[in-house]
């Protein structure tokens, strides 16, 4: 059977960090870059660069540093905007500037407050604009899915002339169904022959409101589109995204009903998830299909029964093959450090000595506190080692001792070490032990903070399993999020917030270099 190629647009970077919460820092950005680069994506949109000076450095970073994908920045379809994504662009071996403009009848009348031919007008002289910074540019018309079918055409093909490669026709609100958007797309192909006349790409852009992004943007395929935009994890506004994994996934594990196939390395997909959940800090839920927790477990006598007679009766798909181990490793104190690098590359990280020295030293302090040390456990030590390369440790837990209880003043003392090997202690009481030791470390650091949110999870399985925790801080107008993973939930608490305190001064000391930068 002969395959068309479909091109995978991901928008993490963008609409996916566009999830309340989820905000990610430069270096954050540039980690899943490359990541999804690895991956296999065909087109990264890195950003929106006029939104700010972090991120237009973001998006020009990541032009100048990949080579594969295209990198893509997005812009409204006003002059300001276009010369912003065009500069941050321009470094890039494959560069494309996005534009769109609204067009349904609600945004024109409720939201720009302009006419039909202006909508037209200024459309067409922002792709033009586009174009004398890149040779591909893509043009959307927001809330694409809710525009009059005629008007639609109309833009199209306007946009065309003026130069526009790519046409997005987006679900913006996730209102559409697979039969409608389908449609959309049948139209606009049949009213068009200069689309197929010359190679222009359509692509789908779906939201998740009513749970069908997934579900259209197939739909959108199975009628002509020939790229998807998606996220990792299915992030975004408000319900978020269609999911980059389960579309990637429906389409090959589908192959006998679908003629269609992406440049995707599902091996990587696990990894690349559990990234993005790491550092945008947002879960991925249990029952999540391809990634979840859940996605490759069986509970049922049933299931089991039959799992065990053959895989395929409960499984449609091997969860090897997208980079979830069939079964859970357990290593002990005694396996050495090639044991745990052949299991890191299965589960899909590639490492250097020096960050395999540091999960290692950890695996063995973690084998000396519980019997099993599980994927989960494993997969925690390398994120903590992966944020250890992104924010400067300037303060370390050396010591934690507090007393909490019925009738007692919740009491802790703290000892930190700096970059220089100095220690210094501090004693605090609060509402909590917790709360003591939050204390206790802003009187060492000298960094005050407000706690914003405070959550925990199990990393893995039993009793003795590791506790993660999430903090997320307020400094000076700016939310930070910290994390930590031990045995000891205190511990773990304790991590959290020093992680936090942390990443804060390291992101004042670039502003403060960069201060100094500006001196004359």
């Amino acid at each position: 059977m002969n395959r068309t190629p479909i091109r995978i647009f991901d928008t993490t970077l963008r609409d996916g960090e566009q999830s309340p919460g989820a905000t990610l820092n430069f270096n954050e950005k540039l980690e899943i870059a490359r990541q999804l680069e690895t991956l296999g994506v065909d087109v990264i949109e890195a950003g929106f660069p006029i939104t700010s000076k972090g991120d237009f450095e973001a998006v020009s970073a990541i032009a100048k540093e990949l080579t594969g994908p295209i990198v893509c920045g997005l812009a409204r379809a006003v002059p300001k905007d276009v010369e912003r994504a065009g500069e941050a662009v321009k470094h890039a071996k494959h560069g494309r500037i996005h534009v769109f403009c609204a067009t349904s009848k609600i945004h024109l009348e409720k939201k720009l407050r302009k006419g039909w031919d202006e909508v037209i007008k200024i459309s067409v002289e922002q792709v033009k604009h586009a174009r004398q910074y890149v040779d591909d540019v893509e043009f959307s018309p927001e809330d694409g899915s809710r525009t009059e079918l005629d008007l639609l055409v109309e833009i199209t093909q306007a946009v065309i002339e003026a130069g526009a490669t790519t046409i997005n026709i987006p679900d913006t609100v996730g209102y559409t169904t697979p039969a409608e958007y389908g449609n959309i797309f049948r139209y606009v192909r049949k009213k068009l022959p200069i689309i197929d006349e010359n190679n222009i790409y359509l692509s789908s852009h779906c939201h998740d409101d009513l749970g069908l992004a997934v579900a259209n943007s197939i739909a959108a395929v199975e009628n002509g589109a020939r790229q998807i935009e998606c996220t990792v994890n299915g992030i975004g506004e408000r319900a978020g995204n269609a999911s980059l994994e389960e579309i990637v996934m429906a389409l090959r594990t589908r192959s006998d009903f679908y003629a269609y196939e992406t440049g995707i390395d599902p091996s990587k997909i696990y990894s690349t998830s559990r990234m993005v959940s790491q550092l945008t800090g947002l879960y991925v839920q249990r029952n999540k299909a391809i990634v979840g927790e859940n996605a490759f477990a069986h509970e049922s006598g049933i299931h089991q029964d039959g799992v065990i007679k053959h895989r395929e009766t409960y499984e449609i798909m091997n969860p090897q093959e997208v980079g979830i181990p069939s079964n859970k490793l357990v290593l002990g104190k005694h396996s050495g450090r090639a044991a745990l690098r052949d299991r890191l590359t299965e589960l899909g990280y590639t490492v250097d000595d020096n960050t395999l020295n540091t999960v290692y030293e950890s695996f063995k302090q973690l084998a000396d506190k519980k019997k099993n040390v599980y994927d989960e456990d494993i997969e925690a030590m390398i994120e903590t080692a992966l944020e250890t390369g992104i924010e400067a440790d300037l303060w370390q837990l050396k010591q934690l001792q507090f007393t909490a209880g019925t009738n007692a003043i919740p009491t802790a003392s703290v000892t930190l070490t700096d970059t220089t090997g100095t220690e210094r202690t501090e004693a605090a009481t609060g509402d909590g032990p917790v709360d003591a030791i939050y204390t206790a470390i802003q009187t060492i650091t000298g960094v005050p903070a407000k706690l914003l949110s405070y959550s925990i999870r199990a990393v893995s399985e039993g009793r003795d399993a590791q506790g993660e925790v999430q903090v997320e801080v307020l400094h000076r107008d700016r939310r930070v999020r910290g994390r930590g993973v031990s045995t000891d939930i205190i511990e773990s608490s304790a991590k959290a917030y020093l992680s936090a305190i942390n990443r804060i001064r390291t992101l004042d000391r670039r502003e403060e270099v960069l201060v100094d930068q500006k001196q004359p």
